[in-house]
């Protein structure tokens, strides 16, 4: 005799409350963790008033953090770019020897310390490292210097752009880029009519949250950049100083454009996010 067994569906139902006591939970820790530090720095670089405030932001060496960091974002970013963009290619669009590995060393990044990668970088090109005699016979300074702070930048930075394409590229398949070739379009106008359309908006949501790393990174550049001031201390590092160093307005001052940019960076991931949401959603109806 076969008997029929009927499961009552699953009920959202919440009579004890514990909806309520979960999101309540979740916005305490939210506010403890992020509103109430954030509130803690723009309080803290206003304290002593707007005059104050105006003068750090305007201090020769913040402008000089300043400056550095905007130039390491300059050269790291469409560098990553570039890395990305052809990394996502090779690996969504192609099959060859060491595919896996490939995708492994592009996420080795998240998985090493960036003290650890500034590390690397100081045993190599350091003065007692393994390029570091001929770099100084040649008079070529990569530790403590510009170029040290940009490679390391690069390391933290390179999956990014990659790790936002890879599964977006594998979702999106390549019908539409056979179909140009088919018709005779070349490789670089398929890309620029086919391929770059496609993936527009997670390439901008890659290269955002890269943006944001490069300008934010400590860890990396802290080891490589030797803190001199108004040279090698970028804005992250120049609020460290100026911290330790009971500066408490020019640190906040400086903390404070750094939360700005957080800010700044979630309301365009927020909407990045969405719009490329909304650009899946309407190539899986018209491929319905």
């Amino acid at each position: 005799m076969n008997v029929s067994v009927t499961r009552k569906p699953l009920s959202l139902a919440d009579p004890n409350g514990f909806r309520y006591l979960s999101i309540g939970l979740t916005l305490a820790i939210t506010s403890l963790f992020l509103v109430l530090p954030l509130a803690t720095v723009l309080t803290e670089a206003f304290s002593k008033g707007l005059g104050p405030y105006s003068d750090s932001l305007t201090h020769p060496d913040t402008l000089a953090a300043i400056r550095l960091t905007l130039l390491t974002a300059a050269i790291t970013v469409p560098l990553t770019t570039v890395f990305g963009v052809a990394a996502a290619w090779a690996v969504a669009r192609f099959s060859f020897p060491g595919k896996n590995l490939l995708v492994t060393l592009i996420d080795l990044p998240f998985s090493v310390s960036p003290v650890i990668a500034g590390l690397i970088y100081v045993l190599v090109f350091g003065a007692q490292g393994w390029l570091g005699p001929w770099l100084a016979a040649h008079d070529i300074k990569i530790i403590f210097a510009v170029p040290g702070i940009i490679l390391a930048t690069l390391f933290v930075t390179f999956p990014f752009v990659a790790r936002e394409l890879i599964p977006l590229m594998q979702e999106i398949g390549c019908e539409e880029e056979e179909a140009a070739l088919s018709l005779g379009a070349g490789p670089w106008q398929m890309f620029f009519s086919i391929t770059l359309p496609n993936i527009k908006w997670g390439l901008l949501y890659g290269v955002l949250l890269c943006n944001a790393r490069a300008m934010g990174e400590f860890g990396a550049v802290s080891v490589v950049s030797g803190h001199i001031r108004g040279l090698t201390n970028t804005l992250p590092l120049h609020v460290e100083v100026t911290y330790n160093e009971y500066d408490f307005i020019g640190s906040f001052a400086g903390a404070s454009l750094l939360a700005g940019l957080a800010v700044v960076t979630l309301i365009v991931k927020t909407f990045l996010e969405w719009r490329q949401a909304q650009d899946l959603k309407a190539a899986r109806l018209a491929s319905e």
